[in-house]
């Protein structure tokens, strides 16, 4: 897979994740019911094609990046539910990711902003506080493949400043946002002057908690401080874009940006936003964490002038994890059958087709619960959110509803019930056994693409149960 691309003949890429901003919070996807102003991902929408019906791989943060940086679902690994706080990494060391593959093709690859899949320190699991001057192993550079790092870990390290395999910096969390910011641009700008396309990965800190928008940020939503860092972060991502235009580099570069789930309710006090008038998930149900759409549809923009027509819109399912084969059939790469299992092209719907290969996803909640989701039927194999929105998993309540004859199981036509409000999972029982019969044989073929079958890393339980007696 070694190449000597070019710029002038290889586009660059440059791909930018927002940390918990639910599908509601941008106003190109939620004018009705979104009061917060974003107008740098507006514009970024307005030049590219907006995807409608996209998904992050889990409802929660490591997961989500896990998938996006391989092309396979998280769940296919040891981690089965939440998220990791530290120690080895999750992408195992004969993975392929998406930054080894295209630095096989002749990029200059770099991440700025927080990895959150797995990283040693002096090759101990520390949870808190770093010393500068620790060594990382097990990070963006020895598992992800890149050639450069700025940045962090996770919020729990948010003052822990890296700079590729060393820390360098204790700084203050209200920092880190202007800190990535400035790195991000700075990269972009020494970029410029080079021939050898890039791939820059900027996985923003924010709105994530904590909360924390710099002071001319401050009141400027007129909401409350969640708000102020959304608008904040659609700053940033303005500013990287503008960094682009300003080095000559838009017209040849294809920028993707989306979010690795949906909004926190408790960090975003989504109670008080709604009572605003702003509803970070639209009309999708539930938040980050649940297995609802508002958890995981994300908002997923892409420009690229050379092939994206301006103002276009595609409503076909996409998955993050669907960026690793894209970008390997835009540089004509066939991909080993070892990797990128979960993945698929979605360059088609780019290219203006309304044909696309992907006919279903596979949605993870943050406990651990599955969804399947094949043309407009969503089955939930969970009578509840599977997260945090109320009613959360309870062993007392599954073993009620079948005192009561309901179902465990949820399933939605969601070409008219997008809010997953009417469960007809009584009414379709045929549908309900076909789309978990689906989804049995995507996860023990250790893949949903064709190709050989896979041996997933664990054993995968799908039917989980709420702890107690149920």
């Amino acid at each position: 897979m070694v190449g000597t691309a070019t710029a002038a003949d290889t586009p660059n890429i440059v791909i930018m994740l927002a940390d918990d901003m639910g599908f509601g919070e941008l106003q190109c996807l939620n004018p009705d019911r979104g009061k917060i102003p974003t107008p740098q991902l507006d514009a970024i929408a307005a030049a590219g094609i907006v995807f409608t019906d996209a998904h992050s791989g889990s409802s929660v943060c490591t997961p989500t990046r896990y998938g996006l940086m391989t092309g396979r679902y998280a769940w296919r690994t040891r981690l089965q539910s939440g998220v990791l706080t530290g120690g080895k990494s999750l992408i195992a060391e004969d993975r392929l990711t998406l930054a080894e593959m295209l630095s096989a093709q002749g990029y200059h690859t770099a991440i700025v902003g927080k990895w959150h899949l797995g990283m040693l320190f002096d090759g101990k699991h520390i949870k808190g506080q770093v010393d500068v001057g620790a060594r990382v192993t097990h990070g963006p550079l020895d598992r992800g493949g890149f050639d450069e790092f700025h940045g962090f870990h996770h919020a729990r390290q948010i003052r822990t400043w890296v700079d590729n395999d060393r820390v360098t910096a204790d700084i203050d969390a209200v920092e880190m946002l202007p800190r990535l910011t400035a790195a991000a641009v700075d990269y972009v700008a020494r970029r410029a002057a080079d021939k050898q396309p890039f791939f820059l990965y900027v996985p923003w800190s924010s709105p994530h908690s904590p909360v924390v928008p710099s002071a001319d940020w401050q009141g400027r939503s007129g909401l409350n401080k969640h708000a102020d860092f959304v608008m904040q972060t659609d700053d940033s991502f303005g500013q990287v874009m503008q960094a682009l235009i300003d080095g000559g580099l838009a017209e040849n570069t294809i920028v993707i940006c989306s979010s690795d789930n949906g909004t926190s309710a408790p960090t975003s006090n989504l109670k008080q936003l709604q009572s605003m008038g702003h509803y970070p998930s639209g009309q999708l149900r539930g938040s980050k964490a649940d297995i609802w759409d508002g958890g995981h549809r994300v908002p997923f923009l892409v420009r690229w002038p050379a092939v994206v027509k301006p103002g276009s819109r595609c409503d076909s399912l996409v998955c993050l994890t669907d960026v690793m084969r894209t970008m390997a059939e835009v540089l004509q790469v066939d991909l080993p059958v070892d990797a990128a299992e979960d993945s698929h092209s979605f360059l088609p719907a780019l290219k203006g087709s309304p044909d696309h290969s992907r006919q279903d996803v596979i949605h993870h909640s943050v406990s651990g619960y599955f969804a399947i989701r094949r043309g407009d039927w969503k089955l939930n194999l969970c009578p509840d959110s599977g997260g945090w929105t109320a009613p959360k998993p309870s062993a007392a309540k599954w073993k009620q509803y079948r005192r009561e004859g309901r179902p465990l199981v949820q399933l939605y036509d969601m070409s008219d019930d997008m809010g997953e409000q009417t469960n007809l999972a009584n009414q379709h029982g045929d549908t309900v056994a076909s789309l978990r019969a689906l989804l049995d044989d995507q996860v023990n073929r250790g893949r949903s693409t064709p190709g050989p079958e896979r041996s997933n890393d664990v054993e995968v339980v799908i039917d989980k149960r709420p702890k107690g007696k149920s």
